[in-house]
């Protein structure tokens, strides 16, 4: 196989090992406020994240803009139905007082219960990438945690994932 400093001499362009990790990199949120500007240059209008909570997934993104925020299309109230619910997933915003962003998330999976969840973990993650500032006073409200519990599997031979059938003595 010949390096790279061959293919240059022959003329042969020579994509790099992880070319696959650039071209999806290109994609992937900026991770400091420099690198943001770089790519808002580019033609980067939006910052995207996602959230997760049991089988719900929260595609968040994040722009300048006056303070809307739609939900499948819907507004939060329309979409989440309970005040409760629209309130956990706009908490970021309203914790931090943000208001010059404007939310666009597209959510699928799980409960609205669970995706509300997963809609606000998206939403303080999309925050983070647009101002990495914001990370510790999110973090000690706890919307950075990532709560993995899911359903377990029913297993063959259980009524339920660990519920037995009923023992007869006779």
């Amino acid at each position: 196989m010949a390096t790279t400093q061959e293919t240059e001499k022959k003329g042969i362009a020579a994509k790099p090992a992880h070319h696959a990790a650039v071209a999806h990199a290109a994609h992937a949120a900026p991770a400091s406020t420099a690198a943001h500007k770089a790519a808002a240059s580019k033609g980067h209008r939006y910052t995207e994240a996602v959230g997760r909570r049991k089988t719900a997934i929260a595609r968040v993104r994040i722009m300048p803009g006056t303070g809307k925020m739609t939900v499948n299309g819907k507004t939060p109230a329309q979409y989440f139905t309970l005040p409760r619910l629209v309130q956990d997933a706009r908490s970021p915003l309203e914790q931090l007082k943000l208001t010059e962003y404007d939310v666009t998330v597209n959510v699928t999976g799980g409960g609205i219960h669970a995706q509300a969840g997963a809609v606000r973990l998206g939403l303080s993650r999309a925050i983070i990438a647009k101002s990495p500032d914001w990370k510790p006073r999110l973090r000690t409200m706890g919307f950075l945690t990532r709560d993995s519990r899911m359903v377990e599997r029913k297993k063959y031979g259980l009524n339920k994932a660990r519920r037995a059938p009923q023992w007869a003595k006779r």
